[in-house]
């Protein structure tokens, strides 16, 4: 199945980045604090996406190089981003993220700093 227009765009912003350090539940992966950036690539065509982190006090980092299948969503974890550095946690950052085909992306922040975790999603500024 194809969808017959292109879903999404090709620049996306999500200007509140932030990743707590550790967490209660440090232990299971699935817990562990994180930022995610949800990327849909309905279209027939992978996707080739670039991801830059702007900071208050040095210069930008990237680009962060991913590539989405055609019509299939990724879950990238920030946290998981080690090319050409890893992200630092318990910083403010921003993200720009280019893709060559247009993409929807949403953004999701788990923080396990607590017993009571907290779940933060929204989507991206496009």
């Amino acid at each position: 199945m194809t969808t017959p227009e292109p879903i999404g765009e090709r620049r996306w912003a999500i200007a509140e980045g932030y990743i707590p350090p550790g967490g209660t539940h440090a232990d299971d992966p699935r817990f562990l604090s994180h930022e995610t950036a949800c990327l849909l690539n309905a279209n027939d065509r992978d996707a080739q996406v670039t991801i830059t982190i702007y900071f208050k006090d040095r210069e930008p980092a990237g680009p962060y190089r991913i590539m989405v299948p055609a019509r299939r969503t990724l879950h990238l974890r920030f946290n998981d981003l080690k090319d050409p550095e890893p992200i630092p946690t318990d910083t403010d950052y921003s993200s720009v993220i280019e893709s060559d085909v247009p993409i929807v992306v949403q953004h999701t922040r788990l923080d396990s700093r607590q017993a009571a975790l907290a779940l933060l999603s929204t989507i991206a500024y496009s």
